[in-house]
């Protein structure tokens, strides 16, 4: 699945629960039962996410990231690939 086809959003039944001390979060996945400690930057896309599901590029756009570099999309990329292994996200191709 090419990346650009692939749509994220937040797993069904995440309420986003979270607590927010300087530049770190906690966060409690209603699914699981955890309690996550996450930074800014992953909160933050977790947040656009509660929306509806987005793409990579309204992603890019919703964090102000509009003209992304290499590095900055394989960063996100993989918050994105971490929140879904924390069951958080999911990702359907289009």
């Amino acid at each position: 699945m090419h990346p650009a086809e692939t749509v994220w959003q937040l797993r069904p039944g995440q309420g986003l629960q979270h607590r927010v001390w300087d530049a770190e979060c906690v966060l409690y996945n209603d699914l699981t039962g955890d309690t996550h400690r996450l930074d800014l930057p992953a909160l933050e896309l977790l947040l656009a996410l509660q929306g509806g599901p987005l793409g990579l590029p309204d992603l890019c756009r919703a964090l102000a990231l509009a003209d992304a570099d290499p590095e900055e999309l394989d960063g996100l990329a993989a918050t994105l690939a971490a929140l879904a292994a924390l069951a958080l996200v999911e990702s359907k191709a289009c």
